[in-house]
């Protein structure tokens, strides 16, 4: 008996070995399935959220966390963390926040920045380590042409593209001459050079302001006053954008000379700015009342958490959560493999609060931009609206300078 237990089990034994692999190699790829369920994605987020423009750091934090609770907190069905580092709105210490995340805490992607020169700074480290990134804000020229990258995406524009608007607009108005005033930083050239650059009429002056220590604009207005413009365009984010707002007012000028505004009145500074945000247009690819059921939940569920009204700065973070999620859940959470988390948000395949847009060659968005104006809702508290669409899928200008072909 034993002999012929041995001779079967002899004539059975490369069939018994290959079934023997098979299971191996299945147990492998269970394991290995685990394993992926159970990694987490590592999430930096840089922002400013100390110091006068904290609000906005906060408001971009609030509606990142609030992207997360839709998602039942996890980010292609895998957990989350996420790494909240301040700036402090300088280039410097955005730096060595962006490399802590990278060297020390290993992320799989990093988002946020809203200051343009703080993200410049940090580029370089992001780009070499191939550490995917999603900017939340800022649009420096740059990112969108020769320093554009297959890691970096914008969940935002590029700066020039919303002043853009704001020069077409001025030109449905009429207006003929104007004078440009923003702080002196990569944004603020960014923004004056913009609105030249559709602006039809005459620029008679410009005037670039010291950033960000500068909130007294009383020269700056006496020069525009002289110059007698039909218009001022004007781009302040923030704190300062409430202070000239506050001095064009006093100065008695918005009763004299038409304000335009980009970035300048907001859901954050309007409960600050109040009745002198009234008949001061702006430009935006978001407002709070866009008619698109994720804009409708997103608004909505961020009043009921926060107890406030959100902003476009808040808009874009929560786009950046959604557009991650759809990387990470289109190569099944295998985030080693950067290349197919590039081509999944190439796609732009989720929900956005803006509703359906495109990435340009250099990632930077596609999209419509919108009159926005201030009024008094239903409950007399004023609100921001938009008006009109001012352009339609609008790329921005900078995408023939950048090599990236797709």
């Amino acid at each position: 008996m034993i002999n012929k237990i041995t001779g079967l089990s002899r004539r059975y034994a490369p069939v018994l070995a290959g079934a023997s692999m098979v299971a191996i190699a299945a147990l492998a790829l269970s394991a290995s399935q685990t394993a992926a369920q159970q990694k987490t994605v590592k999430i930096g987020f840089v922002s400013t959220f100390s110091g006068p423009t904290a609000v906005i750091g906060n408001d971009m934090r609030n509606s990142f966390e609030l992207a997360l609770d839709h998602l039942g907190r996890k980010i292609g069905g895998l957990p989350v963390e996420v790494i909240y580092e301040d700036d402090a709105q300088k280039p410097d210490v955005g730096l060595q926040k962006t490399q802590k995340l990278i060297e020390s805490d290993k992320v799989d992607f990093i988002a946020g920045y809203i200051w343009s020169n703080v993200l410049l700074a940090s580029l370089k480290p992001i780009v070499d380590s191939k550490t995917m990134l999603v900017i939340a804000n800022a649009g420096p020229s740059q990112i969108a042409g020769e320093l554009c990258s297959p890691y970096v995406f914008s969940t935002s524009w590029q700066n020039d593209q919303t002043p853009q608007a704001v020069g077409e607009y001025m030109n449905q108005k009429g207006v003929k001459t104007a004078y440009l005033i923003g702080p002196n930083y990569a944004a603020g050239k960014d923004m004056l050079a913009g609105v030249a650059s559709t602006f039809k009429g005459q620029v008679v002056g410009q005037d670039l302001t010291k950033w960000p220590d500068q909130l007294d604009f009383s020269a700056e207005l006496s020069k525009a006053r002289a110059a007698k413009p039909d218009a001022v365009f004007v781009f302040y984010p923030g704190a300062a954008g409430v202070q000239f707002l506050t001095q064009y007012s006093q100065a008695g000028l918005k009763d004299q000379i038409p304000l335009y505004t980009a970035f300048t009145i907001d859901e954050l500074s309007l409960p600050r700015q109040k009745e002198m945000a009234i008949g001061v247009p702006g430009a935006q690819h978001w407002v709070n009342d866009l008619p698109f059921d994720q804009n409708k939940k997103f608004v909505a569920d961020f009043k009921t958490k926060y107890k406030s009204s959100p902003s476009f700065y808040g808009a874009q973070s929560y786009d950046a959560a959604m557009l991650i999620d759809s990387a990470v859940k289109g190569v099944k959470g295998n985030l080693s493999n950067k290349d197919g988390m590039r081509d999944e948000m190439r796609k732009a395949n989720f929900a956005s609060v803006r509703g359906p847009f495109k990435y340009n060659n250099n990632h930077i968005p596609i999209q419509n931009f919108y009159l926005q104006d201030v009024v008094k809702g239903a409950d007399g508290e004023l609100v921001l609206k938009t008006v009109a669409t001012i352009v339609k899928d609008s790329k921005d200008r900078h995408g023939d300078k950048c090599p990236m072909k797709w």
